[in-house]
């Protein structure tokens, strides 16, 4: 059974930086494409980040390139995403997600190409 489990959120003020952890088990983790989701109550889970099966290949959505930055450690079986300027409306639930694909290099921002989720770890960016 695969497992996500995220760490690493709290409160930090505006301007602040995080780092999220999300250790997998239960799978070989390199045949996975991982990525961040983020969520705020009301709203639809929105894509953050996500890194291809030998960290080689990212993608970030737009609201977060140049501040946010993904990477893993295949040897530890954990994918991190380190945040730095955070902002109030980013106040969410941060999510891990797992893809597993058979394309080395395939990176997807789209929710529903992910087969394992974490349980969400929350962010609360006070202003």
């Amino acid at each position: 059974q695969v497992q996500l489990v995220e760490s690493g959120g709290g409160l930090v003020q505006a301007g602040g930086s995080l780092r999220l952890f999300c250790a997998v088990a239960g799978c070989t983790f390199s045949d996975y494409t991982m990525a961040w989701f983020r969520q705020a109550p009301g709203k639809e889970r929105e894509f953050a980040a996500c890194i291809n099966r030998s960290g080689g290949n990212i993608k970030y959505a737009d609201s977060v390139k140049d501040r946010f930055t993904i990477s893993r450690d295949n040897a530890k079986n954990t994918v991190y995403i380190q945040m730095d300027s955070l902002k109030p409306e980013e106040t969410d639930v941060y999510y891990c997600a797992a893809a597993r694909t058979a394309w080395w290099e395939r990176v997807v921002s789209i929710s529903d190409e992910y087969n394992y989720w974490g349980q969400g770890t929350q962010v609360t960016v006070s202003a």
